[in-house]
């Protein structure tokens, strides 16, 4: 396996072309102006730009494009995470914004819906308008 740096750079002889470059990420939606109003307003993330085909949020650093499609079967899986400080801060802040914590059978959740990982994180999940499943975790 080869090692990375402090500095992002590989140590060994192949070259890794990504490894210091920023990441863009994408999640997919049916309805631009909705999924504007959840990201912007409800999520509290920065706008950058907007056209036909998507809208550009800052996501501490990260530019998320939310992409409009035309046909959109969502996962059961997470799509999209945030690292947050403190979980339980945080949870209250989206559920006083409407934002509703899933729940899941068989998964030992406290009341709001926090889930207690065996590595020690903590986890919550919770639904963008199109059904995209979105998580905050405490590490």
């Amino acid at each position: 396996m080869t090692k990375i740096s402090e500095t992002g750079k590989a140590s060994g002889k192949h070259p890794k072309p990504l490894a210091s470059q920023k990441l863009v990420a994408f999640v997919a939606t049916l309805d631009l102006d909705r999924a504007k109003h959840f990201y912007c307003d409800t999520l509290g993330l920065e706008l950058i730009s907007e056209d036909n085909f998507a809208v550009a949020v800052n996501a501490a650093g990260t530019m998320l494009r939310i992409t409009k499609v035309h046909a959109l079967a969502p996962e059961n899986y997470t799509v999209l995470g945030w690292q947050v400080a403190d979980i339980t801060q945080t949870a209250d802040l989206l559920q006083n914004a409407g934002v509703q914590l899933q729940r899941y059978p068989g998964m030992q959740q406290d009341e709001r819906g926090i889930w207690n990982a065996p590595s020690g994180a903590r986890v919550a999940w919770f639904k963008d308008p199109d059904g995209n499943t979105l998580s905050i975790t405490q590490f």
